[in-house]
């Protein structure tokens, strides 16, 4: 009977207050928990105190976005200024030549990985069939096309043999590095732009000198290892950088990735006015028949590379990625093999046309496309 009341008494002195201490303790830190502010607040009393005015940075980190998107989406201008001003005068962008040109285009390629994952080239790895696909189409369609350029060239509009040679070699050229700026302007895969620019670079090795030397009957030995350490420097290395800094800093590649379109866009448009302006002489000497075949040349690639690939039961974003690898050829690669091994040095106009060319098709194609998935996402 003592124990049982005992037990049951309710505890006095000493015993009590150790017995409600927990209780009290635990009490006042749900209340200190219910009135803390949160940090954005504590940040934003500071911000006044010294002040700053949080609710007016807003509206300018808004406003500036959107004057970024602006200046991206006129894509298609910038690169014809360039053209047109290079052709009147070259000076203002041959200095953009050697190696300023190829670390331009890698810190483009830097800006283009850094809004990339390695999950996203797993998922692209996981289903090889669209590269083979996009490989397949760019060395069937673009040599197609240029033989057909090449015979209306010599045999209607009777343009001198060396301007079908140029056309012929480049189509058989693998795909450039500006593919994947304009599939990254575009919001196209870019995972995909970039293995299928990797995979073209080291097929033509053995693709480039065999449909030259069929279509043309002229041998033009490609040198693969540079060609290889050139794509690996330029493309795949800085792209691989950039995927490894927003893994381990998202928030600092989320501030710098913003500016990142405008600064491919400003790379295309002086590469562009860099080639036009080199060859000024030869492609004005060529007049308006040369750029209208290098026209129909890119503008097959394009549209054949798009339908195709919709018709072999792939996404309009595959399809619109692996049109502009198609199209978009390495120019800069057949000028430098028609200067090499070709003794006229007409040879090199159409490879230097094709250059301006293949940009304000594809710039025009990724403003469309840049649109219609803004609007979209804006209507979601």
């Amino acid at each position: 009977l003592d124990l049982f009341r005992l037990r049951n008494r309710r505890p006095t002195g000493v015993m009590a207050k150790l017995l409600r201490a927990p209780r009290a303790l635990l009490s006042r830190s749900c209340a200190r928990f219910a009135t803390k502010k949160p940090r954005r607040a504590k940040n934003v009393l500071l911000m006044r105190r010294r002040g700053a005015s949080p609710e007016a940075d807003a509206p300018t980190a808004t406003k500036f976005v959107e004057f970024v998107d602006g200046m991206t989406t006129l894509f298609p201008a910038w690169v014809a200024t360039a053209a047109i001003s290079a052709l009147w005068k070259p000076n203002l962008y041959t200095w953009f030549c050697g190696d300023l040109l190829v670390n331009g285009i890698a810190f483009t390629m830097l800006g283009m990985g850094l809004t990339m994952e390695a999950k996203d080239f797993r998922e692209v790895l996981k289903v090889p069939q669209a590269m083979l696909v996009g490989l397949t189409l760019q060395y069937t369609i673009m040599p197609t096309m240029g033989f057909l350029a090449s015979k209306i060239a010599t045999g209607v509009i009777g343009l001198p043999p060396a301007y079908a040679a140029g056309l012929i070699l480049v189509s058989c050229c693998p795909g450039g590095t500006a593919s994947n700026i304009v599939s990254y302007l575009a919001q196209a895969d870019v995972p995909l732009s970039v293995l299928m620019t990797a995979a073209s670079t080291m097929s033509a090795v053995f693709a480039t000198p065999f449909l030259t030397t069929g279509l043309i009957g002229t041998l033009v030995p490609v040198d693969g290892f540079g060609l290889f350490a050139s794509t690996l420097k330029v493309v795949l290395l800085p792209v691989l950088l950039g995927v490894m800094l927003n893994t381990f800093a998202p928030r600092t590649v989320a501030k710098v990735s913003k500016v990142s379109p405008l600064a491919a866009v400003i790379v295309v448009a002086l590469c562009c006015g860099s080639v036009i302006g080199q060859h000024a002489s030869s492609i004005s000497s060529a007049g308006p028949a040369l750029v209208g075949l290098v026209t129909f040349l890119h503008a097959g690639g394009f549209l054949l590379g798009y339908v195709l690939t919709r018709l072999g039961g792939h996404g309009r974003r595959t399809a619109r990625t692996i049109s502009i690898e198609v199209g978009m050829q390495n120019s800069a690669l057949g000028v430098i093999l028609a200067t090499l091994h070709f003794a006229d040095p007409l040879t090199a106009a159409p490879c230097a046309v094709s250059a301006c060319v293949h940009s304000l098709l594809g710039s025009t194609l990724a403003g469309i496309w840049r649109v219609q998935q803004t609007t979209k996402k804006a209507g979601t």
